[in-house]
């Protein structure tokens, strides 16, 4: 238990953002198959993905979306049978990897999911847990701590059979030695461009070139159906000024609070650990004593060898190649025999051989943390601030119903909401189905309600609609424009203009590979090359990437070697290939590097394989009717 944290640190940041585990897409079509599961999404074995379930990690999953693209990602995406698939298959894979672990009888215990817990950066303040911060995170996403404990020991299962597979995938060094040469060979390369300025004088386009282009090419030209709108939010945060905090009140919370504001006693320890295993007899657990006794006495004659016989005998991998250091942690970290012996020593003390169940430890003390209170004048801010934000949660929850009410039953204006919510309406740019520009709008559900007949014909305001946690939002129709397709006459010149580079393009990329086939020949070809550089997979040195791409797919074994790259934005590029240079010495960093990732590909594979071969023998069906409720 003492390296889960440093073996964990990738899944901490995993966990905070409440992501699954990604794996890679399979098709579903084989289970959709009769099923008595009527309220399951899909049953896997006995195990059914309720509705609920479904939607939650839906909505997760939407949410990483639109974090990873900054808000813009396409609604179309957010809401396509194609992500609800692939959300449902990682849920099924998440249970059948549950289920495998759990019949292998793999646990994570309370001690180990309290010392991760204690280790989230998001639960940390001045570097140590704060309770208030773990309570502020669950509230803030609607969880008990059994809700997110049990979420938290899910990952971790699944994060040690990732690992376990990630980490064993073999790859020869014959094969990484070869991969890592090849990654580090430099070519000499120099290029000659046949760029479209140059046959853009011989480019004759027919009369009615472009008008044929415009009548066969309607959909490019076609504006989609445009709306303005003005909007109402009611948020949390535009309720906070209307907050009145008694003095007396803040006082109180301190008093009441007090642990909260304090941090217990740290201690830093080293150990050397002898490991019994669980289980083991009496002979393997005196046959650890001894050892540990033995390593006690040679401690004693040289206290300072502690670190160097750590990396010589502990069997704890965590803390081993650190000289036995477990850093600083507080009581409740570590077996109670453990720590009943840490925190009865003096700072330089080496302890006996202390018994606990992981087998026989000598610690060294190294430091001691004092504890600390935070003074009221040191946290007040913090607690006005707190208390303000959990009474307009609750003025919020009491608020919506009045605005939704509003809305609803005063459809021709938004007026009466936006007093309600102490702001005033607000005026977008264009819209369409697909996307708005304000954040605010950019919401699936509410470009449905702006776009609804109720809406456009009726022009009535649209239903509330919850954008984000906390964010309530209506709007009603200031102008619309119907679908249309843009005049001729207004694209007519862009329309020349492209059949012209297209043209050009084509004039570039013939002229280009005549003079290479000349150039392989061994004929003069007329070209003035460039300036040779020594270029690398990772040091293209300006030039572009399918250049560089094909200057190292060009069979180098008779220099000079020639290839060429047909772009129709720039034009045609001739390449010569003049020497190659080998790495004298791989970074040692480097291929390491390279084998790691070799390792973790292979690993994930055998992952899929294995998971595959799970649903194989698994009874697992999916309702279709269910999937696809919106």
């Amino acid at each position: 238990m003492y390296n889960l944290i440093d073996k964990h640190k990738r899944l901490i940041q995993v966990i905070v953002a409440i992501i699954f585990l990604p794996f890679a897409f399979f098709g579903v079509d084989s289970y959709f198959r009769a099923s008595d599961a009527a309220v399951a999404v899909a049953t896997v074995g006995d195990y059914r993905i309720s509705q609920q379930e479904f939607n939650r990690a839906l909505r997760e999953r939407q949410e990483t979306i639109r974090r990873i693209t900054g808000g813009r990602a396409d609604p179309a995406l957010l809401d396509s049978a194609a992500l609800r698939f692939d959300v449902i298959e990682a849920l099924i894979r998440q249970r059948l990897l549950l289920n495998r672990a759990q019949r292998g009888g793999m646990a994570i215990s309370d001690r180990q999911l309290q010392s991760v817990i204690r280790e989230l950066p998001l639960f940390q303040r001045d570097g140590r847990f704060s309770f208030q911060l773990y309570e502020q995170f669950l509230r803030s996403e609607g969880m008990t701590p059994a809700m997110f404990e049990a979420k938290l020991r899910q990952d971790l299962i699944l994060q040690h059979m990732d690992d376990a597979f990630g980490g064993s995938g073999f790859v020869p060094r014959t094969v990484t030695e070869w991969l890592a040469r090849l990654s580090e060979q430099q070519r000499e390369v120099s290029v000659y461009v046949f760029t479209l300025d140059k046959f853009m004088p011989q480019v004759k386009l027919e009369a009615d070139a472009a008008k044929r282009y415009y009548d066969s090419h309607q959909d490019e030209f076609r504006i989609p159906e445009q709306v303005r709108v003005e909007y109402v939010a009611l948020t949390v945060d535009a309720l906070l000024p209307q907050i009145a905090i008694d003095p007396a009140e803040v006082r109180k919370f301190y008093d009441d609070n007090r642990a909260q504001f304090e941090t217990k006693e740290e201690r830093q320890a080293s150990h050397i650990l002898i490991s019994v295993e669980p289980g083991a007899g009496a002979e393997a657990k005196q046959a650890a004593r001894a050892k540990a006794e033995e390593i006690y006495r040679q401690l004693k004659q040289k206290p300072d060898r502690f670190a160097e016989l750590a990396k010589q005998h502990s069997q704890d991998p965590g803390s081993a190649t650190k000289g036995g250091d477990l850093g600083y942690f507080g009581r409740g970290a570590t077996p109670k025999a453990f720590e009943d012996a840490v925190f009865q020593m003096k700072v330089g003390e080496i302890s006996p051989p202390v018994e606990s169940v992981d087998g026989f430890h000598i610690i060294r003390l190294m430091a001691v943390k004092a504890g600390q209170s935070r003074s009221f004048e040191q946290v007040r801010g913090q607690i006005e601030t707190d208390l303000k934000r959990q009474r307009a949660a609750r003025k919020f929850a009491e608020v919506a119903e009045n605005f939704n009410n509003l809305v609803f039953e005063q459809a021709e204006s938004l007026k009466p909401a936006a007093e309600l919510a102490r702001t005033s309406p607000q005026q977008s740019g264009w819209i369409t189905r697909e996307r708005a520009d304000e954040s605010r709008l950019n919401h699936p559900k509410l470009l449905q309600a702006i776009f609804s007949e109720d809406v456009i014909k009726n022009k009535r305001n649209t239903e509330v609609v919850e954008v984000a946690p906390g964010v309530l939002v209506a709007a009603r129709m200031l102008e619309h424009k119907p679908a249309a397709v843009r005049p001729f006459d207004e694209v007519k010149a862009a329309i020349v203009k492209n059949l012209a580079l297209q043209q050009a393009g084509q004039l570039a990329a013939q002229e280009g590979r005549e003079r290479l086939e000349k150039l392989k020949r061994g004929q003069d070809a007329e070209v003035t090359w460039g300036s040779a550089q020594l270029v690398g997979r990772v040091d293209a040195k300006g030039l572009s990437e399918p250049v560089l791409k094909q200057a190292f797919r060009v069979d180098a074994a008779k220099l000079p070697a020639y290839t060429g790259v047909d772009d129709p934005r720039s034009g045609f590029t001739l390449i010569r290939v003049t020497r190659v240079v080998e790495p004298e010495k791989i970074p040692p960093e480097r291929q390491k590097s390279l084998a790691e990732g070799l390792r973790q590909m292979l690993g994930q594979q055998e992952m899929l394989a294995y998971i595959e071969s799970l649903k194989q023998k698994a009874d697992v069906t999916i309702s279709k009717e269910l999937l696809e409720k919106k």
